[in-house]
């Protein structure tokens, strides 16, 4: 039972990473909270629905092509609105990203057909798989093979690309970027269209394992302190911190009473805070 428990674990902590992944990308390039991460997860997932049931694509096209859609949303976005943000107080655009997060949310319930009726997508390897005594959801094994291969393109993104570098640069030092010929408003689009692709990634991979709905993106609750936990300054740990509080999650679940588990993962991110200020993976956490 504790080993199955921990599985379960391990794939829904992959989708608090990647929304945490999200939330670094964003955090590191423009010094800026998102609060609209979870709302771009339910818009992936979505997308996916869409193209799947009523434009009758297969599903291994649809959902890369509806993370292609978030990329492309978040680029319109840091274009059309947030980038009017930049050289303002940190809490213009963090209350931007909120009030745009629930323009997203009413946009997507203002169509009948996303809140009168639940969706799910079905994978290739939708069923069980049996490991020796240990019975694995094909869609959780989806879940971590597929974060598995988007944290590698990520890590060769940023270190073999140059606009990866570029960005890596902007994210240490804009105006020494700046300097070297790097543009921080193209890069600033640029992690703003990742974090949208990762965490509409995030709503792609979720939805063949719950179902989509508009309140899904209440999952980011989840993923921000996972990103706390793993240190807002690093990728590593915000995928770290997201195995860790789906873990921890589920050890919860299984040994404390029903609803302890929302109220343990928080536990966890006070705990953390109190012993490394800046997280597992900042820089000069010490306890």
């Amino acid at each position: 039972m504790l080993a199955q428990v921990l599985l379960s674990g391990i794939a829904t902590g992959c989708v608090y990473g990647l929304v945490a992944l999200s939330f670094v990308l964003v955090f590191k390039a423009t010094e800026t909270v998102s609060f609209m991460q979870g709302e771009l997860l339910m818009l992936g997932a979505f997308a996916a629905v869409l193209l799947v049931e009523g434009g009758g694509w297969p599903v291994w096209l649809a959902l890369p092509a509806a993370v292609l859609v978030l990329f492309a949303i978040g680029a319109l976005l840091e274009g059309g609105v947030l980038r009017r943000a930049l050289g303002q107080p940190h809490l213009t655009a963090v209350l931007l990203t909120f009030g745009l997060g629930l323009m997203l949310r009413g946009g997507v319930t203002m169509v009948p057909a996303a809140t009168h009726q639940m969706h799910r997508l079905e994978l290739p390897l939708a069923g069980v798989l049996s490991l020796g005594p240990l019975q694995l959801a094909g869609e959780h094994l989806a879940v971590v093979l597929a974060t598995a291969l988007a944290c590698a393109s990520l890590a060769a993104f940023f270190r073999f690309t140059r606009a990866g570098v570029a960005l890596r640069a902007c994210s240490e030092d804009a105006r020494v970027a700046a300097l070297m010929g790097i543009s921080p408003t193209r890069m600033h689009t640029l992690a703003w269209a990742l974090g949208a692709a990762l965490a509409g990634f995030a709503g792609v991979l979720l939805a063949p394992v719950t179902l989509v709905h508009p309140g899904m993106g209440l999952i980011a609750l989840k993923a921000f302190p996972a990103a706390v936990i793993g240190g807002l300054s690093s990728l590593p740990g915000a995928l770290a911190g997201g195995v860790l509080v789906g873990v921890f999650e589920a050890l919860t679940g299984l040994y404390l009473p029903d609803g302890a588990k929302d109220l343990a993962v928080y536990g966890l991110m006070l705990a953390v805070l109190l012993l490394f200020p800046r997280g597992l993976g900042g820089r000069g956490a010490a306890a």
